[in-house]
C-alpha cells in the first residue's frame, strides 16, 4: 500500500492517479484506461474509490485532480447540469445520420454529444475539441480531423487563425454548436473572442447549424455575438422555451427540439 495525501491507496489507484497526471490533470476514462491498459469499467471503479478520500474529482465520462481544478474548465463544467446536458445531447445526437460530416466545438454540452454519438458509424468528424476527439476516434468507422492552433488548457481545445483557416478547407453537413447565451435582439452570444471568430467561420461552411443549450441560456447576456439568429437552424434544449423567446425563435426560422420534455424541471 502506498501513501497520498493522507490517504491509503492500493496499487490500481496509484496508477490511476499517475495517469491523469501525465494526461495533463484531467482526462476522459477512455483515455485513461487506453494509457494502463484496462478497460473503462475499471477506471471508473478506481476513480470512484479514489473520490471518496477526495484525491480525485469524477464527471461525467472522465475525472481529473482537485489541485487541477482551476485548469480542468471543461472538465469541471462537465459536472454542472450533467442530467440535462445529457439529455439535450442524446436528441442532439438523434438529428445526425450515420456517414455525416459534422463539427463539434469545446463546450461541455457539446462533450456530452459527442459521447451520446459513439455509437454512429463512419463519421467524418473536424472539431478543435480534445475531449470529442477523443470520444470519437477509432470507433465504428469515424474519421477525426483535429483543427490546429494554440490549445488552452481551460476549453481542452484548440483557437486561433490557424484553427479558422483549417475548418475553412470543409463543408459540414452539420456544425453542433454551445453558446454562452441567447439574446432575443441580436441571436446566439459567446465570451471569448477566439471562440466566437472560429464559430462564425464553421458557421459559413456548414449547411446546418445546431446550437445545443440548457434553458438558463436563455436571457443569459455574454459580449460577443456568435452570429445572428437567422444563422441557426436548429436549438436543442432541455425545457420548452418560454413564449417570447419561441415567437422570435419561429421569426428567424429556426426549429427547437426539446428534450425529454415530460420529465424537465424548469
Amino acid at each position: 500500500m502506498v501513501k497520498i495525501n493522507n490517504s491509503t491507496t492500493n496499487h490500481r489507484e496509484v496508477e490511476v492517479l499517475d495517469a491523469l497526471r501525465r494526461l495533463g490533470g484531467s482526462a476522459r476514462n477512455s483515455n485513461i484506461a487506453d494509457l494502463l491498459g484496462v478497460s473503462e469499467e475499471t477506471v471508473r471503479r478506481t476513480t470512484k474509490a479514489l473520490a471518496k478520500s477526495d484525491l480525485v474529482r469524477r464527471v461525467h465520462g472522465g475525472a481529473y485532480l482537485p489541485d487541477a481544478q482551476g485548469d480542468a474548465g471543461v472538465f469541471s463544467r462537465l459536472g454542472q447540469r450533467s442530467d440535462e446536458k445529457a439529455q439535450i445531447a442524446r436528441a442532439a445526437a438523434r438529428l445526425i445520420p450515420n456517414g455525416a460530416c459534422l463539427f463539434l466545438d469545446v463546450g461541455s454540452t457539446t462533450a456530452f454529444v459527442a459521447h451520446a454519438l459513439r455509437k454512429h458509424e463512419n463519421l467524418f468528424v473536424v472539431t478543435n475539441s480534445l475531449n470529442a476527439a477523443q470520444s470519437l476516434a477509432k470507433r465504428r468507422g469515424n474519421r477525426v480531423f483535429l483543427a490546429g492552433g494554440e490549445l488552452r488548457d481551460a476549453e481542452w481545445g484548440t483557437f486561433g487563425p490557424e484553427a479558422e483557416a483549417y475548418v475553412r478547407n470543409f463543408r459540414f453537413d452539420y456544425a453542433l454548436l454551445s453558446v454562452d447565451g441567447i439574446n432575443k435582439e441580436v441571436g446566439f452570444l459567446l465570451s471569448v473572442p477566439s471562440e466566437a471568430a472560429l464559430a462564425r467561420a464553421v458557421i459559413a461552411r456548414s449547411a446546418c447549424t445546431i446550437v445545443a443549450a440548457d434553458h438558463l441560456k436563455f436571457g443569459q447576456t455574454a459580449p460577443l455575438i456568435m452570429c445572428a439568429g437567422e444563422d441557426v437552424n436548429v436549438v436543442v434544449t432541455d425545457c420548452p422555451v418560454a413564449r417570447g423567446y419561441s415567437e422570435k425563435l419561429n421569426n428567424w426560422q429556426v426549429d427547437v427540439v426539446t428534450a425529454g420534455q415530460e420529465s424537465a424541471e424548469c
